[in-house]
């Protein structure tokens, strides 16, 4: 059951923490406050504040979908897969890190050449900005972002060695989640909507062409974001191969984590807008990672109703970028990491906002949402790319 449940808004509030900060709180509020919020509103473990609505928010509606309840990394997710190796030295774990880094462009960097059309989700001529971004994102598919987003070589609890990949949809999603937030602000100051302007939740009606189209738009980012992290994992095979020969790789997973959707919940079609929050129906398998210095796992949902069947994403941020860049120090954040023998990238102070300090601590992200899903692997950390 959630840890907390605040009954003081138009609808309850269940939150699967007790170190919620003031302003995701306020976010949260907001949420349940919206007219056409249904039930109740579901805060992960993980939650920390977002752009209108809190990072590890759950949020089902009736008949609107609101564009800032999903953000503006439409799609992005985890995926993982299991090679058959038992255990990398340390000399092969190196080579096949530099080489990740020569293969897959990181933060602001595309590929220098266009990428297969044919590896590109398809597009519908009714998608105006996808059309319009399309030519850039051939050159920006494979690509890892900045950010959070990272590759990391894991030691699995299971025995063997595991890729995981953390990424989303570039720039088109961008595109897409600001036109559409933008026609939704234009439409509810339009039509004078009691959802205040300050909260930033501006949504789209059901009965609006904006509507269905930015469905449309987001389902096109979302599969294009899976098809960005394929061809990723693609490249740390290639890495893999070239420096050890042929090996087996199996068990691909892939799990988004900002989309919206049409769902049955309590009876009622609704849509469940997911913003850091992962599904976790009965049985389905899913990833939630730590940070650079801490286990990551897959899971089995245990398809709890109270959490609209959800769970976290990851552990969540406890330090903004720039808190972390000033408070943190970079000689003991890289000492942490030096010591456990990650190869890692928290080489200056810049990097310290991805540092595992900055984030909350896993192991009680995960005993609070041992009602959500049990886990299935535990897996370590052996070297990371990061954005």
């Amino acid at each position: 059951m959630p840890v907390n449940v605040i009954s003081s808004e138009k609808k309850p509030i269940k939150l699967w923490l007790s170190d919620i900060d003031a302003t995701a709180l306020e976010q949260a509020k907001n949420i349940a406050n919206l007219p056409f919020a249904f039930r109740h509103v579901a805060i992960m473990p993980d939650a920390h504040q977002g752009f209108g609505m809190p990072i590890g928010g759950v949020l089902a509606t009736q008949e609107v979908v609101v564009p800032n309840a999903v953000g503006v990394d439409i799609g992005c997710g985890m995926c993982a897969l299991r090679t058959e190796l038992r255990s990398l030295d340390q000399a092969d774990l190196k080579a096949i890190h530099q080489r990740i880094k020569q293969l897959i462009p990181v933060g602001f960097e595309h590929h220098e050449k266009k990428q297969d059309a044919q590896l590109m989700p398809e597009m519908n001529p009714d998608m105006k900005i996808v059309r319009q971004e399309y030519e850039s994102a051939l050159y920006q598919i494979g690509t890892l972002g900045g950010g959070n987003h990272f590759v990391e070589i894991q030691q699995g609890s299971d025995g063997y060695i595991w890729i995981m990949i953390h990424s989303g949809s570039r720039n088109i999603g961008y595109k897409v989640a600001e036109y559409y937030n933008h026609k939704a602000v234009e439409l509810n100051q339009k039509y004078f909507s009691s959802v205040k302007k300050e909260w930033q939740l501006a949504f789209l009606p059901m009965n609006t062409d904006h509507y269905k189209n930015y469905l449309l738009e987001m389902q096109f980012c979302v599969d294009f974001a899976l098809a960005n992290r394929k061809l990723m994992m693609e490249r740390v095979k290639q890495s893999f191969t070239e420096k050890l020969g042929d090996i087996e790789f199996d068990q691909f997973i892939n799990i988004a984590h900002n989309y919206a959707k049409w769902e049955n919940h309590f009876g009622q079609n609704v849509i469940v807008h997911r913003k850091g929050a992962t599904s976790a129906k009965v049985g389905e398998t899913g990833i939630i990672p730590g940070s650079q210095g801490t286990k990551s796992y897959i899971v089995e949902g245990l398809g709890n109703p109270e959490s609209f069947q959800s769970c976290s994403h990851g552990a969540g941020r406890v330090l903004g970028r720039k808190e972390a860049q000033r408070q943190l120090s970079l000689e003991q954040e890289k000492e942490k990491l030096d010591r456990q023998g990650i190869l890692h990238s928290i080489q200056k102070v810049s990097d310290l906002d991805e540092a595992p300090s900055a984030y909350k601590d896993i192991d009680l992200v995960m005993e609070n949402q041992k009602d959500l899903v049990r886990i299935m692997i535990e897996l370590k950390p052996l070297a990371v790319v990061k954005g």
